[in-house]
């Protein structure tokens, strides 16, 4: 039996639990953003984050590019001595722990009436550090984030809603419910998630394409793969995708996210004998594609974006889970360790 990392929860109780997280989560948040004492207002905003917060901050970028708000992010690590912040009227620092040495370091060059932070622990070195801040409520996380990532999705939602001129509370009705929304779903799509797991035991790779928003589902899923299963993932941009990169499959498992571009490409990839797993809306299912390769997890498509960020998301946690146990390899066991990866301050 594995021991969990002390301050963690197991991954799987971790997955159980975040339908009801996800509840307070919002609640949280939108109060949160309501009792702040200066409005989220920018008109060139920039979220910086590394690992799975730069992973989530895909969904905020696309919902303020719907409302005409040209936000970016960027890698916490890449930004360099001279930080590219300078043309940004608020920089958005995201941890979920708070401690992550890289994004402490990115807003360390941004003054306090310039810069916010969304974290999950609260109080944590990011949250003293940052003008303005939003946290999840310190809710209890695996080690291989769970509750925090798809918190963090809500939370960058709700801050994407605040910066685009939306009240939280209107904001946070398009999360109503999620909780038994989540439930459902998962219930939905398990047993064809674990049956591709079951079939993908023996890849040697994977590829997460997706693009949009399903750049943090895709990001996120690469990354869960790697820590979770220890199988070698890449997160692919779609169209990029396209240019080559896919001419390397071959004992490999492809999951595919959208309703665009991303049917043709999975129809394309399971046609020629290689394991996929669409995550989409649109009307495909696994007999569509002759050899049984195709596998189907349908993403109801009458959600918001964000919503359905987290149910895509939930596809590939549970993914990352089912093909762990299929490998035989037991979730809560890193291989290696970085002492320099999270600040060791305190705060008093």
């Amino acid at each position: 039996m594995s021991v969990v990392p002390e301050g963690t929860i197991p991954y799987l109780e971790g997955r159980a639990s975040q339908p009801a997280a996800l509840e307070r989560v919002t609640a949280r948040v939108a109060e949160r953003i309501g009792a702040l004492d200066a409005p989220l207002d920018a008109l060139r905003p920039l979220f910086v984050g590394i690992g799975a917060s730069h992973a989530a901050l895909a969904l905020p970028v696309r919902l303020l590019a719907e409302h005409g708000v040209p936000a970016r992010r960027a890698l916490a690590g890449d930004l360099g001595p001279r930080p590219a912040t300078d043309d940004a009227d608020l920089v958005v620092g995201v941890s979920q722990s708070g401690r992550s040495t890289e994004t402490l370091d990115a807003l360390a060059h941004v003054g306090r009436e310039r810069s916010a932070a969304l974290v999950n622990t609260a109080p944590s070195p990011l949250a003293s550090l940052a003008g303005r801040v939003v946290d999840l409520g310190s809710e209890p996380d695996s080690y291989a984030s769970t509750i925090g990532y798809t918190g963090t999705l809500v939370g960058l939602a709700l801050v994407a809603h605040a910066l685009a001129g939306l009240p939280p509370a209107g904001a946070a009705g398009e999360w109503a419910g999620i909780g038994e929304r989540l439930e459902r779903y998962e219930r939905a799509v398990g047993p064809v998630v674990d049956e591709i797991a079951a079939r993908a035991s023996s890849v040697v790779a994977a590829d997460l394409v997706g693009a949009g928003a399903g750049r943090s589902v895709a990001e996120e899923g690469a990354l869960l793969l790697r820590e979770v299963c220890r199988v070698p993932a890449a997160a692919m941009v779609t169209r990029n995708y396209l240019h080559g990169a896919m001419e390397s499959a071959g004992r490999t498992l492809h999951v595919v996210v959208g309703d665009g571009r991303e049917v043709r490409l999975a129809r394309t990839l399971a046609a020629a004998g290689h394991l996929t797993l669409a995550v989409t809306s649109a009307p495909l299912t696994g007999k569509d594609v002759p050899g049984g390769a195709l596998f189907v997890a349908p993403v109801p498509g009458d959600v918001p974006l964000a919503v359905r960020t987290v149910l895509e998301t939930a596809v590939v946690q549970r993914l990352a889970g089912s093909l762990a146990a299929a490998r035989g390899v037991e979730i809560e066991e890193f291989v290696f360790e970085s002492d320099d990866t999270k600040t060791q301050e305190t705060l008093a």
